[in-house]
């Protein structure tokens, strides 16, 4: 394997997800996608895409840069979750801020005028490195690298309003995984 990864770097951060399903192999009843981006051409911000029970399974977004959001829209979420890509879907202005740790528990709040939205992450498994080489998944030319923290409990909430659902096992390769994780140190690139 090279030094150097010849493809060229499209942004670098964080992603991370949380599924909630009511039975393993169910219909998603929430799906949160938490960006913390540190360098993209869109420039570096916060967004939240969400859909679940608690928003009326209605897409919503949260952002602190809306150049990067709409960017990330096309670069990345039109490939991962089209429902998340509309670039039609208000952007909503919004503060964004973690406490916790990944050894006990991780949560992210969002804010954004009387509305208060908290993803929290606990009962972690071992963590692994997600590595996939640009162009190796059919229609995708990215490549990530990511270090996912498997969750295997976690929690959405919108005021005081929680989600159903909770989270199951999900394998990446002979890793335990979680439908829940925290993604860390998250780098896409593209040839």
């Amino acid at each position: 394997m090279p030094d150097t990864d010849p493809n060229q770097v499209r942004l670098t951060g964080e992603n991370s997800f949380i599924r909630l399903l009511e039975q393993e192999n169910g219909p998603q009843l929430t799906r949160v996608s938490h960006w913390r981006i540190l360098h993209s051409p869109g420039g570096e911000g916060h967004v939240l895409f969400i859909q679940s029970d608690v928003t009326d399974n209605a897409v919503q977004i949260y952002s602190d840069n809306v150049a990067m959001t709409r960017w990330l829209q096309g670069e990345i979420e039109s490939l991962l979750y089209p429902a998340f890509a509309g670039e039609t879907i208000p952007v909503i202005e919004a503060v964004f801020s973690r406490s916790g740790d990944s050894k006990s528990a991780w949560t992210e709040t969002v804010k954004a005028g009387d509305a208060q939205i908290t993803l929290t992450w606990s009962d972690f498994a071992e963590p692994f490195m997600l590595t996939i080489a640009a162009g190796s998944v059919a229609g995708r030319p990215h490549g990530v690298y990511s270090c996912f923290i498997p969750a295997r409990h976690a929690q959405v909430k919108l005021n005081e309003r929680g989600a159903a659902g909770r989270p199951f096992p999900q394998k990446r390769g002979d890793k335990e995984g979680s439908t829940a994780c925290l993604a860390l140190s998250e780098t896409w690139v593209r040839p």
